[in-house]
């Protein structure tokens, strides 16, 4: 989370490279997005990216070129009218508040030098970017604030610009030691529940959540409350912090900070970015990038979604009838007992009570259709109980036929939620569409890139490879695989096929070790601590004909537990 803090460090490496820049361009590639193109002789060209999104509010220098809108939108005209041109001034942040002020010197239509100043407000989904004269009247913004939205803070073309209401909270940047011992003292009082994370969060001005944690991990590790604060005290000032992007061992994002952050200690990795912007553009062009990803696939998720609920109703249905179906032995016995009453029952009748000689005689009823004749209800008892025998086995058949295409659709989702790219979204959505869950695109159409499987080393020099989809698994172990190769799946648990090719040598129990953690971590056990992986030389992995892809049977396994992850591996 970008906190005041942050801004605080970013505010001042920014000034020292847009000294003396003047905007040469201005784009708007989203609706909340404004990107400055700017030059300066030190610096050269440089892009600098506003965002107002509600999920990811930010400011920093991007590398690459958004792609803009055909037309741009009025805001950005208007834009282009006031700010082409101008120089840069100074940058301005109040106390740690999520807010920077962009100042710049312009001309304006009639030759005359004005001050214009670009007001980003980082807050969440109130987040601005607004344009405000040198009187500071608000010219325009990218999100307009009327009495609808907002009966306190109006942001209107025209109205003064005013401060969102300030918190009351400390400010542990400036604080000397006497202050410090008085913000440790209102922790201390406010955390009676124990969280000093929380007690810290509404008490020091421009700190996340990851950096309130942060303090209280470092009390709990043995630091007094006051070494905490005086450490984070030192690590706010311009020029000691340390920019850092944290993410689990598996790479997914976690958050990142000003700071070096301790607190999850094996369990994430904690990686020193170069500056406070590369951290910036490289955390949100990752969760940008996967953002895409989901939005390129969420068709293929709701076709998943719909195709699981089919067969899990048709499961649930077919499952009943088969149990009404066992259900039948009673059919027999009746008409066994009806043929040797017939001379006692005349049509109409609705029931009879006769003795059951399979039972010491005694009386049973039999209820009957008075529509037919007793012979006809007797074949009909036979002809029911025949039925339901033959539905029994062909409701076997059926329900094995639903549950093993359930499997296979939970293959698919798991190889979908693995997917790391676009390519391989396209390559899974090739495999719907051969097995008749998709329908063919109509035209030529271009030829998708075959993915490799992915590939890595043990530290013992193996290498392991890794299916990408059910059709590459099927690949993988059957075709490119050598029989005295070892094959590794989570047991019970749907994920991709993991080949360590041996070369005929024998791999070490930690070569065995790091290929089953990369089994378990592409399956859907990737969120668990303990998997189980079974494993066994290729040889013994079978395809059953007619079976879908992805789908094999396998026998003489050994089964090993391990973490998931793929830290440690060379790529």
């Amino acid at each position: 989370m970008l906190d005041g803090i942050f801004l605080h460090h970013l505010k001042s490496e920014l000034c020292g490279q847009l000294a003396q820049a003047r905007v040469t361009q201005v784009h708007m590639p989203g609706r909340d997005d404004i990107v400055l193109l700017l030059r300066s002789k030190e610096q050269g060209n440089l892009r600098l990216m506003l965002s107002a999104k509600a999920n990811s509010p930010r400011v920093h220098f991007v590398t690459a070129s958004p792609e803009n809108p055909d037309s741009p939108p009025m805001l950005c005209m208007l834009l282009r009218k006031k700010l082409g041109g101008a120089k840069f001034a100074g940058l301005r942040q109040p106390g740690c508040e999520r807010i920077l002020f962009f100042d710049f010197e312009a001309i304006n239509e009639i030759g005359e030098q004005e001050n214009l100043t670009l007001a980003v407000e980082i807050m969440g989904k109130y987040s601005n970017i607004i344009l405000i004269n040198g009187n500071g009247v608000i010219i325009d913004s990218v999100k307009r604030v009327d009495l609808t939205v907002s009966s306190q803070r109006l942001v209107l073309p025209g109205l003064k610009y005013e401060l969102p209401p300030p918190q009351e909270k400390s400010d542990i940047v400036n604080a000397d030691s006497k202050a410090i011992a008085k913000i440790a003292a209102e922790i201390a009082q406010q955390a009676n529940d124990g969280s000093i994370a929380k007690a810290a969060l509404g008490a020091i001005q421009g700190i996340s959540p990851v950096v309130a944690r942060e303090l209280e991990y470092s009390v709990q590790a043995g630091q007094s409350l006051e070494e905490a604060l005086e450490n984070l005290h030192n690590a706010a000032q311009a020029g000691n912090g340390t920019p850092v992007i944290i993410k689990e061992q598996n790479g997914k994002l976690l958050d990142f900070s000003f700071m070096e952050i301790n607190q999850y200690g094996t369990a994430a990795q904690v990686a020193k970015c170069g500056s406070y912007s590369a951290v910036l553009n490289d955390f949100y062009a990752e969760k940008e990038a996967y953002a895409a990803l989901r939005v390129k696939y969420a068709d293929l998720t709701r076709l998943l979604a719909n195709i699981t609920d089919r067969l899990a109703k048709k499961i649930n249905i077919q499952t009943a009838e088969q149990i009404k179906s066992r259900d039948r032995e009673h059919l027999r016995l009746w008409g066994d007992l009806l043929q040797a009453n017939l001379y006692r029952v005349k049509k109409g009748d609705m029931i009879v009570e006769c003795e059951n000689f399979y039972d010491e005689n005694k009386p049973i009823k039999i209820n009957l259709n008075p529509t037919l004749s007793p012979a006809q209800n007797c074949q009909k008892f036979y002809k029911d109980y025949k039925k339901a025998k033959v539905a029994e086995t062909e409701l076997a058949k059926q329900l094995e036929k639903a549950k093993t295409e359930l499997l296979y659709i939970e293959s698919v989702k798991a190889s979908l939620e693995q997917a790391e790219s676009v390519a391989e979204v396209a390559q899974i959505r090739s495999e719907l569409t051969q097995e008749g869950y998709l329908k063919a695109p109509t035209g030529k159409q271009k030829k998708e890139k075959e993915l490799p499987p992915r590939q890595f080393k043990t530290s013992g020099g193996f290498v392991v490879r890794v299916g990408r989809n059910n059709r590459q698994n099927d690949l993988l172990t059957l075709k490119l695989a050598e029989k005295s190769d070892i094959w590794f799946h989570t047991k019970a648990i749907h994920g991709s096929h993991t080949i360590l090719a041996t070369n005929g040598l024998q791999p070490t129990p930690e070569d065995i070790a790091q290929a089953a953690s990369a089994a378990a971590y592409y399956s859907k056990g990737r969120g668990g601590d303990n998997v189980a992986v079974d494993y066994t030389e290729v040889r013994n992995v079978k395809k059953p004909r007619g079976s879908k892809p992805g789908m094999v049977i396998y026998d003489n396994y050994k089964t090993v537990y391990v973490e998931p992850k793929i830290g440690g591996f060379e790529e």
